[in-house]
């Protein structure tokens, strides 16, 4: 007999999760954010669940209210009787504080896995976390996708014909080698030095770029600072054009305006945060039919490997 399947959505990622549903053939779970006036909230599910299988939608960018309602979701769908708990997270949030780079900060990421295991997650499906090794935090299975499975299409379509890849900074450099190896073409690297969280100091560009057509790849871009600076400086190099492939868009801050006085042809995100405003210079691909292809997959116990395409960046 096959499981009861309810997928859910906390209101950061509804807009997402409606797409997913409709993809999947099911319509989204019936819920209710009540939020009182001192700003606490109290999610419910407004249908019942005993049984069944609750796949739970939110990204976890800030406010931190976003995780948080995620995880009383969790703890909801439990005290509900939920046969099983799945905590669909198109964005792991809190990702970069992966490790210990100075004294007496903490491993946010380690802290968020304990802490959605302890809720009563049971499952984690994800898409490019900031560091592989997050995977390891948890004590439960966590299907880690990459989103080349939808980029890989799009490239292809722009039939680019000196197409190079280009890691904004030397951590990024396996992603924009297995991108280079899997449409067999090269990558070169930008070699940046920090003044502070969110403000690039030097860089530097290693490989030639003219007469190019780049794509700078990252899983990322946040104040917009870094992948600016990196267009900039490889149009001052000779490319012929510049563009950017980015899972996630944060955009915070001024990004959107320097997005759009900076060299970047286009920049190319999927829709796993929404964007906060639009822009021209600005392409989204939906996620929603990946990430329904791996619900039903985990639902019906089948392999997902042939949804990681053949990059793993």
């Amino acid at each position: 007999m096959q499981n009861e399947v309810n997928i859910f959505s906390g209101r950061a990622s509804h807009y997402l999760a409606e797409k997913i549903a409709e993809s999947y053939g099911e319509e989204l779970g019936k819920s209710i954010v009540q939020v009182f006036s001192d700003g606490e909230f109290q999610p419910s599910f407004e249908q019942s669940i005993r049984g069944s299988d609750v796949f739970i939608v939110q990204s976890t960018f800030a406010p931190t209210d976003n995780l948080f309602e995620l995880l009383m979701m969790i703890d909801a769908a439990k005290r509900a009787s939920a046969k099983r708990i799945i905590a669909v997270m198109p964005y792991f949030g809190f990702a970069r504080q992966d490790r210990k780079d100075k004294p007496r900060v903490s491993i946010a990421s380690k802290l968020i896995a304990n802490l959605l295991t302890a809720a009563g997650a049971q499952r984690i499906i994800t898409i490019d976390l900031h560091a592989d090794q997050i995977q390891g935090f948890f004590d439960v299975p966590v299907d880690h996708l990459y989103a080349s499975s939808i980029f890989i299409p799009y490239i292809e379509s722009l039939k680019l014909s000196n197409l190079i890849f280009a890691s904004p900074d030397t951590g990024g450099t396996r992603r924009a080698g297995v991108y280079a190896k899997t449409m067999d073409t090269s990558f070169v690297i930008c070699y940046k030095q920090r003044n502070k969280p969110n403000e690039v100091g030097k860089m530097q560009l290693i490989g030639d770029v003219t007469g190019k057509d780049v794509i700078l790849l990252d899983d990322i871009i946040d104040t917009g600072n870094t992948i600016c600076k990196a267009a900039n400086m490889m149009m001052d190099h000779g490319a012929a054009s510049v563009r950017a492939v980015i899972t996630h868009p944060l955009l915070t801050g001024c990004a959107y305006e320097m997005v759009e006085e900076s060299a970047l042809k286009q920049l190319i995100v999927s829709n796993t945060i929404p964007l906060k405003k639009q822009s021209d210079k600005i392409h989204v691909i939906s996620i929603a039919d990946l990430l329904s292809n791996v619900i039903r997959s985990v639902e019906n116990n089948e392999s997902i490997s042939s949804l990681y395409n053949s990059i793993k960046g």
